[in-house]
C-alpha cells in the first residue's frame, strides 16, 4: 500500500506519519517550502523523515508569499501572542487545498489512493481548512477532478487527529516512538527551531505536553 503524507515538520504531521507507518503504507511524504517565517519547520520535516524512515521524502517549493494576508507569510503581520477572537491572522489563504492538491496530484501518479494530513478540529485555531466537512468536499471534488476517479478508483483523504485532544495525539505519538524533540511547531521559531512559547501553537503545544503528562522536550526562546 502506497500513501502520501503531508508533513509539515510539526507535532501532528508527525503523529499522523508515525500512525501511517504502523498501519503497514509505504509512506511517500511531502512538505511546502511557501514561503513561511517559520521555514525551520522544514530542517525538523527532514529530520522526522529520516527517523522514521520513509520511503520518499519531497519538499515541494511555492511562493504563497506574494499572496500575503497572513502573519505566518508577511512579516510585516506580526504573529499573536495572546489568544484572539475569529480566524487569525496566522490563516493562510487557501494553504490546505493548494497542498492537498499537489499530494492529489502526487498520489494519482504513484497509484495510491490514501492521503494522509494531520489536520485537528479540536485543539486547534479555528481554521476553516482544517474541518471534517471540508475535507470531505475536498474528497469528492477529487473524485470529480481526477482520471483515476472518473475511472472508478476513489482517493480518500485520512484525517486521524481531526477529532483528538492535544493532549491524546501526543500520548499516541509516544506510543508509536515518535521523537518530538526532532519537531518545530512554532510560528515564529528562531533559526536553530527556539519556540517563542507565546503563539497560538506553542501555547496549545504546551498545554497538550502538561495535559498528557508528559514532559515537552521544546526549547523556548
Amino acid at each position: 500500500m502506497k500513501a502520501v503524507v503531508l508533513l509539515s515538520g510539526g507535532l501532528d504531521s508527525a503523529t499522523t506519519l508515525a500512525l501511517v507507518i504502523k498501519e503497514g503504507y509505504t509512506c511517500h511524504a511531502l512538505s511546502f517550502n511557501y514561503g513561511q517565517r517559520h521555514s525551520v519547520e522544514l530542517t525538523a520535516a527532514k529530520k522526522v523523515a529520516a527517523s522514521l524512515q520513509v520511503a520518499e521524502h519531497r519538499i515541494i517549493t511555492l511562493d504563497l508569499a506574494w499572496i500575503g494576508g497572513s502573519a505566518l507569510t508577511d512579516t510585516r503581520i506580526a504573529v499573536p501572542e495572546t489568544p484572539t477572537e475569529g480566524i487569525p491572522v496566522t490563516y493562510v489563504p487557501a494553504r490546505n487545498t493548494i497542498f492537498l492538491s499537489y499530494a492529489l496530484g502526487y498520489a494519482e501518479v504513484l497509484g495510491a489512493g490514501d492521503i494522509f494530513i494531520g489536520v485537528n478540529a479540536v485543539d486547534y485555531s479555528g481554521y476553516p481548512d482544517c474541518r471534517p466537512e471540508y475535507i470531505r468536499a475536498f474528497e469528492n471534488m477529487a473524485r470529480l477532478a481526477t482520471k483515476a476517479g472518473v475511472e472508478g478508483v476513489p482517493f480518500k483523504i485520512h484525517t486521524p487527529l481531526i477529532q483528538l485532544s492535544k493532549a491524546d495525539i501526543i500520548r499516541t505519538g509516544i506510543t508509536l516512538g515518535v521523537d518530538y524533540s526532532l519537531t518545530v511547531s512554532c510560528y515564529q521559531a528562531d533559526v536553530q527551531g527556539h519556540a517563542c512559547g507565546k503563539c497560538d501553537s506553542c501555547r496549545f503545544r504546551k498545554e497538550g505536553f502538561t495535559s498528557a503528562g508528559i514532559i515537552d522536550p521544546t526549547i523556548y526562546q
